[in-house]
This record gives C-alpha cells, sequence and structure tokens, in this order.
C-alpha cells in the first residue's frame, strides 16, 4: 500500500483538534444561509429558495454577533466575528483582493416555526446599512421585551421588507423583521402553535436562480 500521507499518531490529537474547528467555520449541519436579494425577496440556501409568504420565525436571542467580513469577487476572504456580548475583533490588514477592506457585519439566528419550512434553521447576517439597522431595531426590541417580561425573552417575527429610492442605484430594498409574538424559552415552538390566521393560500413558491 503507497504512503498516501506521512503522519505519526503523537500528531493525531492535534489534528482531531483542528477537525473539529470546521463545525465552528462551516456552521452546524441543516443551518441554511437566509438574505434579502436585490429584488427584495426573502431567499435561502444555495437554491435562492423564496422564503414562504406569511411563514414565522423565532429568533435566538443569545445568537446575535457582530464582527467583520472581506468579501473578494464573490467570495469570502475572512471573515471575523463573535458574540454581542463580546468586544469586535481585532484586525489585521484586509486581504489584498478585499474589494472593500473589512466591512463592519452583524447577523442572528433564526428557526422557521410555521408553514412548510417548519423546523428549518437559518443564519442571516449583513453589511448593508439598512440590513445593519434592521438587526439593530429587533436586538434593542428583545432587549426593551426582556425588561418588561423576561419571561418571553423570544421574537417571533414575519421577515418583510421596505425600500428607497437611490440616485444612483435605484430602488434600494431593505429587510424587515415585523414581530407578530413573544415567546419563552421553554415554549415548544410547533408551527401550530404559533401559525397565523387562515388567510387565502400563497401561490406556489418560486425557484429562483443563484446570485
Amino acid at each position: 500500500m503507497s504512503n498516501i500521507v506521512a503522519f505519526s499518531k503523537a500528531n493525531l490529537p492535534a489534528l482531531t483538534t483542528a477537525l473539529r474547528k470546521m463545525e465552528a467555520v462551516v456552521g452546524p449541519s441543516g443551518v441554511v444561509i437566509i438574505k434579502m436579494d436585490k429584488t427584495g425577496h426573502w431567499v435561502f440556501g444555495a437554491d435562492q429558495t423564496e422564503v414562504e409568504q406569511g411563514s414565522r420565525w423565532a429568533v435566538n436571542p443569545f445568537s446575535f454577533v457582530h464582527g467583520y467580513i472581506a468579501w473578494g469577487d464573490g467570495e469570502v476572504l475572512g471573515e471575523k466575528m463573535v458574540t454581542i456580548q463580546e468586544p469586535l475583533p481585532e484586525l489585521e490588514a484586509a486581504p489584498p483582493q478585499a474589494k472593500k477592506g473589512w466591512e463592519t457585519q452583524v447577523g442572528c439566528a433564526l428557526k422557521c416555526v410555521s408553514g412548510e419550512d417548519a423546523g428549518m434553521e437559518a443564519r442571516f447576517t449583513t453589511t448593508s446599512v439598512g440590513g445593519k439597522r434592521a438587526v439593530q431595531e429587533l436586538a434593542v426590541a428583545i432587549a426593551e421585551a426582556v425588561d418588561k417580561d423576561p419571561s418571553r425573552p423570544i421574537p417571533v417575527v414575519e421577515l418583510g421588507k421596505e425600500h428607497y429610492q437611490h440616485k444612483s442605484y435605484g430602488r434600494i430594498f431593505t429587510p424587515v423583521f415585523g414581530i407578530v409574538d413573544w415567546l419563552s424559552p421553554d415554549h415548544d415552538a410547533a408551527p401550530d402553535a404559533v401559525a397565523p390566521e387562515p388567510e387565502t393560500p400563497a401561490p406556489t413558491r418560486r425557484r429562483r436562480a443563484a446570485a
């Protein structure tokens, strides 16, 4: 048998430690990336599936993060994120290929609690002015709610949008987290527990081409 990789058993503990760090880099299995695209649609996953109209999402109040990201030509060249309870991470020089250097980024985690995507977990991060404002407003709303009633710190939101007219880029869409309910930490967030009132059936969801 050919010796494909030469290593000693003494190096195995260090190797297994390094491999387990991949979970922090890639994220837990089953977690998708959710975002608002340039046309104002909320989409998730590699195939950019549209979020179901009227679906509701529970926001993990302990999941808020802030930090920095460096983008190249459509790829992430570097990312440094920490919990909002920690100070912003220290930065070295941005990767030379980064188009805008290090950009401030914030985000949080959500879980769908109604509709056909109930149970799906998602991660939302943003560097846009409107996106960061939406996350900030959501965080402040949670803090104010906890001050009034610490037994129900989990907001349930519907994913909406606003827009404004930019003189150079035209219509710019920004995300909105519309809070519709609050849950306790031990609440069983089953789809029927927080489902919206019956409505006219939403149109068939579309698959959007990946950006």
